[in-house]
């Protein structure tokens, strides 16, 4: 990929013609670099210029193998590898996020088998076998006792909030992670997005800033885009040095720096044997 800085006078379609000698390439221009209103950009603002023939190619090209590791190829995992890590994935959403996954774990270093099979196992669990990108908290009053009952600690509180997913998030996001009050509305601006469920106002601050995009008044990018999903997960991954922990296979520490607990462990596992299945490791697992 090229990058070029956007000058006086630039608009998206003439930066299309200068590098591929076609103004109608300005959408491909666009959607790599998150840009949300094609006819607004920035003077200085730097973009990636993508290669769109390889693009083309690598899209329908037939991959035999279940993992490439050749630096030169940013294809780590095929699409039938992701149907058997995660067999209950509808093809839509597999289409959906293959490109950004194999393309972004590549680019930013989770990119051996153990990494690999760990961060996949980890969006697999979190996204509901790439099903969901955004949290839905539609909880009952029974479900709420349970999950968050350090925040309805009697079953009339609970009842007030049961199956009003804003209501929910606003209480039990409200003063902490940055965010305001439960009246601020924080808690549901900034919910769980994302592949990996990126919370709080403070993530989607550090998030936006390193991916150079305005979340803070744009949340929804990270459950509408699906290579922003794929982004926020990448960067919420290193910026925990999951990979580290990859290394040294412990599925634990990384669910409970993921999760805050525990919770979904068994099937955690689940994905990360199937994912070591496909990427011919062994099953040892630090449990």
């Amino acid at each position: 990929m090229k990058k070029y800085t956007i000058q006086a006078g630039d608009t998206l379609g003439s930066i299309a013609k200068k590098f591929y000698n076609d103004p109608m390439k300005y959408k491909e221009i666009a959607e790599v670099n998150y840009i949300v209103n094609t006819n607004v950009i920035i003077v200085g603002q730097e973009l990636i210029i993508p290669d769109i023939k390889d693009e083309l190619v690598l899209k329908s090209e037939s991959i035999s193998k279940a993992v490439v590791l050749d630096q030169k190829n940013d294809s780590l995992l095929t699409v039938d590898s992701l149907r058997h890590i995660m067999p209950n994935a509808s093809e839509d959403h597999i289409s959906k996020y293959f490109d950004a996954l194999n393309s972004q774990m590549n680019k930013f270093g989770i990119n051996t088998p153990l990494r690999i099979a760990h961060f996949i196992a980890q969006v697999a669990h979190e996204s509901g076998s790439l099903k969901y990108s955004s949290e839905n908290l539609n909880y009952s009053e029974k479900a709420l006792r349970a999950v968050f009952g350090k925040y309805f600690p009697t079953d009339e509180l609970a009842e007030a909030y049961a199956r009003q997913p804003e209501k929910i998030a606003n209480r039990v996001y409200a003063n902490r992670m940055h965010n305001g009050d439960e009246a601020s509305g924080d808690g549901w601006k900034f919910k769980g997005r994302g592949l990996i469920q990126l919370t709080g106002r403070d993530n989607y601050t550090q998030c936006g800033t390193k991916l150079r995009i305005d979340l803070i008044n744009h949340p929804e990018l990270l459950s509408d885009q699906p290579r922003m999903a794929v982004d926020a997960a990448v960067w919420f991954w290193n910026k925990c040095n999951l990979s580290t922990y990859a290394d040294q296979d412990d599925i634990r520490r990384i669910t409970k720096i993921i999760n805050g607990g525990y919770n979904g462990l068994e099937n955690r596992k689940a994905y990360l044997a199937r994912a070591k299945e496909v990427l011919n490791l062994g099953e040892n697992t630090i449990v």
